[in-house]
């Protein structure tokens, strides 16, 4: 096994695919301390700045007093308490729908979810951007696995015309896809899941909390309300907590306890994590101008990047990609980036597709604009000094 590991990893090493952990110290934040060097932080989903936010801590250590740490047991067996269920109810109020189910992280919510809902000889539809846990719970349900391009409603639509099965159909999408920062067509894949008897079921991890009149995500972006859609979301993100929930109609919840086995075979969060994220939709739903200064300075960054010729890779939201290419190119520029005291993460593969490495800046509310400003400085500083990347082709 040791010889095995030894030659996976001098593999990856050589292929610029190779992985390390940076730690940061302290609280998350736009400014942390890497190294003992103080640097700006643009690669956190700290979307509104709420990961150290005074009210979430006061109500986790509160949560701690009154109920212990630990929740003891699954929610099935002992540990379904207080704060569970008042979490549930108020995301679902915060969604508008009938229930909400919460699941201890956004990998636990789309596997459980989707080896639920589709079984052997039935077929899901995905993005072929969709998160790796949409993949997994993909292969681990047994059904038939059709990726379409891209937001591609066209081809998708090919695609169901060719499965007329009578078994379970379900569509899935990304609301904002996380490497690209563009927004699923909802819409119209609405619209096919209605022509072609599909469940459709939106991972909005990003998009909630920030996208939308009041946060409540994707669907609001777009001013689609429809009771059929499943939608997924995680409070580890904007809401600056842990955990992920599903919300939907009163059957859906009741099925998911029933048969989402990472429900059904996890012990339950503990009651602190949900009360900081009651904390965290106080905040989102009575501080609205963090989502606007968010919005704000994205389109500020994104202007700012596309003045200078670089590819936004089609983003329309708080996550802005720079397309690089090279895995070797991108490692060295986030190293010398990182060097000028901003860390932004080069994203390779296989979590982006082969040739696409990108650095992948994603924003706070609490950044500034004279942040962005240096870090447009930087890149391009740091990109004059790659002449064989050309601004056309970067």
């Amino acid at each position: 096994m040791i010889p095995y590991c030894r030659k996976g990893l001098e593999k990856l090493r050589s292929s610029g695919l190779y992985r390390s952990l940076k730690t940061i110290e302290g609280a998350q934040g736009s400014r942390v301390r890497v190294n003992g060097k103080d640097i700006l932080l643009f690669c956190s989903n700290n979307y509104l700045g709420l990961a150290s936010h005074p009210y979430l801590k006061e109500a986790a250590k509160k949560a701690i007093d009154e109920c212990g740490f630990g929740s003891g047991a699954s929610r099935l067996i002992s540990g379904s308490m207080g704060l569970h269920k008042r979490l549930e109810e108020r995301i679902a109020g915060f969604k508008g729908r009938e229930r909400a189910l919460i699941f201890n992280s956004g990998y636990h919510a789309n596997i459980g979810l989707i080896t639920a809902l589709a079984g052997r000889g039935d077929y899901i539809f995905s993005d072929r951007l969709n998160h790796a846990s949409i993949v997994d719970g993909c292969l681990l349900s047994g059904a038939h696995l059709i990726r379409y391009p891209h937001r591609d409603t066209e081809t998708l639509k090919g695609l169901l015309e060719k499965h007329p099965s009578k078994r379970r159909k379900l569509i899935i999408t990304d609301g904002v896809f996380s490497m690209n920062g563009d927004i699923a067509p909802v819409d119209k894949l609405l619209l096919l899941s209605k022509n072609y008897d599909a469940m459709l079921l939106i991972d909005d991890a990003h998009g909630v909390g920030v996208m939308g009149a009041n946060g409540r995500g994707t669907l609001e972006q777009l001013e689609i309300k429809d009771e059929s859609v499943i939608e997924m979301g995680t409070f580890g993100k904007a809401f600056g907590s842990f955990g992920a929930f599903v919300a939907g109609s009163e059957y859906l919840i009741e099925y998911l306890i029933n048969k989402a086995r990472t429900f059904i075979y996890t012990t339950a969060l503990p009651p602190s994590v949900c009360a900081a994220s009651l904390a965290a939709l106080d905040i989102a739903e009575s501080e609205p101008e963090r989502r606007r200064m968010l919005l704000d300075k994205a389109a500020y960054l994104r202007k700012r990047l596309k003045d200078l010729g670089l590819n936004t890779m089609g983003s329309e939201s708080h996550i802005v990609p720079v397309l690089i290419g090279g895995n070797e190119d991108c490692l060295d520029i986030s190293r010398r980036l990182l060097e000028d005291g901003v860390f932004i993460q080069a994203i390779r593969p296989p979590t982006v597709p082969e040739g696409t490495g990108r650095l992948r800046i994603s924003l706070m509310s609490e950044h500034r604009r004279e942040d962005i400003d240096y870090v447009v400085e930087l890149l391009e500083k740091r990109l004059s000094e790659k002449p064989h990347l050309s601004v056309q082709n970067v």
